[in-house]
């Protein structure tokens, strides 16, 4: 394993070792001192393992393609934004908007995350251990949302086709979002989603919360709910 001191190294040389080295056949990196650096491992396009030692500030692996991350700390507003594919772990909790517009990938948070978590997301994997803030999975389009503790204010407004499963309460639900019947299918694609998080739960103790499809198209009858 490769060691990057940010201390003794700045960030611009930092992720332009490791973009080198993911699209150069990939390797182990470890960054220490990373002192709430923001952008820190974005742009990562091939199969690499990157550990943070501490935390990171804003759009911590950010465009993540393939690469496998890991923050041992809490991570600022907009981790793993825009992810394409790969795993990105934070041990601590994450701010704002934590895989805003994530087209795929596993977003795995261990501790809570904060507003909006997963908003306009578009194919993205995100588990959180702990409780997320309000108008999370705000225009969520597509992928999954798991939920081990509580949802805050207006969960799921304006939501498209993801997917939502939250095992504990959920202040409010946002427009055009409702509860939906946990089908078979559902436990199981859930218990998958636990299992690559390593998350010990049981799935029937969640319930999903999806889409009313009712704001698809412009109807006057629901022109306030616009």
């Amino acid at each position: 394993m490769t060691t990057l001191d940010m201390a003794q190294v700045d960030l611009r040389d930092v992720n332009s070792t490791l973009q080198a080295a993911a699209t150069g056949g990939g390797g182990a990196f470890e960054i220490v001192n990373p002192r709430g650096s923001h952008a820190v491992a974005v742009g990562l396009d091939g199969p690499i393992e990157v550990t943070v030692k501490g935390s990171t500030g804003y759009y911590c692996a950010g465009m993540n393609k393939a690469a496998r991350i890991t923050v041992e700390g809490s991570a600022g507003p907009g981790v793993a934004e825009n992810m394409m594919s790969g795993e990105v772990t934070i041990t601590g909790d994450a701010s704002q908007y934590a895989g805003a517009t994530g087209h795929g990938g596993l977003l795995n948070i261990r501790g809570n995350a904060s507003s909006r978590c997963g908003i306009s997301m578009k194919g993205i994997d995100i588990v959180v251990h702990g409780n997320i803030g309000h108008m999370s999975a705000f225009m969520a389009q597509k992928g999954n949302l798991v939920v081990l503790g509580d949802a805050g204010d207006a969960l799921g407004d304006s939501l498209y086709e993801a997917r939502l499963f939250v095992r504990g309460t959920v202040k409010s639900l946002g427009t055009d979002c409702i509860e939906k019947e946990m089908r078979p299918e559902h436990l199981a694609l859930l218990a998958d989603l636990l299992k690559r998080a390593g998350a010990e739960a049981d799935p029937s103790e969640f319930r999903r919360y999806g889409s009313a499809r009712k704001l698809y198209n412009f109807n006057i009858d629901h022109a306030g709910e616009y």
